[in-house]
Formats: structure tokens, C-alpha cells, sequence
């Protein structure tokens, strides 16, 4: 349980922590809350040869109204996120899976852009951002920047489409002021991954993430377009794993992992059909 030798780096700047990233090379890794990398360090399922610890950039730490979307710091701690008045009026799902988000001390200590870039299947908020239809911002070497949907960011098993050198500087929400949502989550106890979860909005269309039925966060896009085909709510969750492969562990097998999703991607079409709260 004792992770590799590193050499560690704290930037005081975005332009900072990009150069520090730059001479590193492909081992350099980005610290911010620490609460997925340093487990995997402590495991020797990574080994970074240079932390570079980003977690006092306050400059990255916001929560904006940015006319039809939100604009939240990608080292804005999950507590922020769950407790801004911006983010409870205008994204009110992303701030309750905020507030899902491990124990007190995590969301004191994580961050949004540290859950997203990290690209684990079996985390809330990804799905929330899918379902969401979010946009990340990425700033790389000279400065150079681009938008990634959430629907393009997850591309495997912990990976993204962050490039070396590249840091995940904001994450920008469309407002979905009045919408009706839901999160629905299945564990075996408190604090524990979800066996499987879902994300909903619905606001004109439907969007649906899933936790945990897939290598990489998932849009339940079968569901999402039997939706808008019109069917019933019941009919279109019958589709909630169709074609995908959900995995197998010691807490449930791939079968009952679809049997979840069809359960809890109803329940959640139904709670999110329901007057706006």
C-alpha cells in the first residue's frame, strides 16, 4: 500500500502547472482532490513519475451563471456544487448527485473536474453530465484550448480524450431551470459505488446516464430514442441495456445489472415525468 517513488510539483498558475506538465512528459499526472489517483498509487495501478498538484489554483474553483449554461471550476469541491443557490436553481440534478458523492469529508476535499477526468464508470457525476448533455473545456500546451462534449470525453476503461499536457479547466451546463429529473442509485450499503445508477433530465428531450453499466460512463441512448419515438415510459426502460455489457463483479452479475437498469431507468423516467420540483 505504499505508492511507487515520485517527485512532487505544486503550480501556482494554470501557465504554471502546463509547463510542469510539459516536462514531465507522458508520466506526469495531475493531482487535485486525490481521492481516485492516490488509491490507484497506493495500489501500484499507477505510477506517475511527477505529481503535479493543481489543488490551490483558485482561479479554477467557481460556480458562474453563464446566460443559458452554468459555468462550474473544474476544482470546484463536490460540497460547493451541491450547495450553490446557482447550481440548485439551474442544474438542481447535478447538485443532488454532488451531495451522493461519497462521505462529508470527500465533498469537502474532491472535485468535479477530478471526478470527471478520471472517467470511472462506476461515478455519479459523469452520468450526471452526460445526461445533462455538459460540455468540458480543456486548455493545453501554448495555451491551446477546445470543447469536448461528456458524450465524446469517456472513451475507456479510465480514459479519456484528455491528451498529455492537457488539463480540464471548466465544466459548462446547459440550464435546465424547471426540468424534471431524477437520480436513482443502488447499492448495498451508504457510501458504497452504485451497483448501478441512473441519471435523467427531462426538459423538451430526455437525456439518461448510467453508473456502472459499462467500461466507461454511458448514455442509456436506446431508451433516449425509443422515448422519442413515443413510446411509454415502461416500454422505452425495457431498453435501458440494450447493447451494452455490463460488467461482472462480486456485487452482481451482468443479468442483474440489466435487470437494474430497467428497474431504476423507469423509476427514474417517472419521477422525472412528474411535476418539476
Amino acid at each position: 500500500m505504499i505508492p511507487a517513488p515520485f517527485e512532487y510539483r505544486r503550480a501556482g498558475s494554470v501557465e504554471e502547472a502546463l509547463g510542469l506538465l510539459e516536462e514531465g512528459g507522458e508520466d506526469a499526472k495531475l493531482l487535485a482532490g486525490g481521492h481516485s489517483l492516490l488509491p490507484l498509487m497506493k495500489l501500484r495501478l499507477a505510477a506517475p513519475s511527477v505529481l503535479v498538484d493543481i489543488g490551490r489554483l483558485r482561479d479554477l474553483s467557481y460556480v458562474r451563471d453563464g446566460g443559458e449554461m452554468i459555468a462550474i471550476g473544474a476544482l470546484t469541491r463536490h460540497r460547493e456544487v451541491e450547495t450553490n443557490p446557482i447550481v440548485a436553481e439551474h442544474a438542481p440534478l447535478l447538485a443532488h448527485v454532488a451531495g451522493q458523492v461519497g462521505d462529508p469529508q470527500v465533498r469537502h476535499r474532491g472535485t468535479i473536474g477530478g471526478s470527471i477526468a478520471h472517467g470511472d464508470p462506476a461515478s455519479d457525476l459523469p452520468a450526471a453530465a452526460l445526461a445533462l448533455g455538459a460540455t468540458f473545456e480543456v486548455v493545453g500546451q501554448g495555451g491551446a484550448a477546445r470543447s469536448i462534449p461528456a458524450a465524446e470525453f469517456f472513451q475507456g476503461f479510465l480514459e479519456t480524450s484528455l491528451q498529455p499536457g492537457e488539463i480540464l479547466t471548466e465544466i459548462a451546463v446547459p440550464k435546465t431551470t424547471g426540468a424534471g429529473w431524477s437520480f436513482q442509485k443502488f447499492n448495498r450499503r451508504a457510501q458504497d459505488w452504485a451497483i448501478v445508477g441512473v441519471a435523467a433530465v427531462r426538459n423538451g428531450s430526455t437525456g439518461i446516464g448510467l453508473v456502472n453499466m459499462g467500461s466507461t460512463p454511458l448514455r442509456a441512448t436506446a431508451v433516449e430514442a425509443a422515448l422519442a419515438g413515443g413510446a411509454s415510459l415502461e416500454e422505452a426502460a425495457s431498453h435501458a441495456a440494450e447493447g451494452l455489457d455490463p460488467p461482472a463483479d462480486l456485487n452482481a452479475s451482468p443479468e442483474y445489472r440489466a435487470h437494474l437498469a430497467r428497474v431504476l431507468v423507469r423509476r427514474a423516467l417517472e419521477e422525472a415525468s412528474a411535476s418539476p420540483r
